[in-house]
């Protein structure tokens, strides 16, 4: 689904279907052959920026 709204990223701290490195080549292979774009696959630590909230 992420794919084809053309989501920047997919974040989830799914490690075992989901952020996992084999797993992202499939899912960017598969888009690849099908014309879509790559796909970032994040966890939420990659994403966040605690240095700039607010205590």
């Amino acid at each position: 689904m992420a794919t084809i709204v053309k989501a920047d990223v997919l974040v989830s701290w799914n490690f075992k279907h989901i952020v996992n490195l084999d797993k992202i080549r499939g899912y960017n292979g598969i888009n690849y052959q099908l014309g879509h774009n790559m796909i970032e696959i994040r966890t939420p630590k990659e994403i966040i920026n605690y240095e700039n909230t607010n205590p």
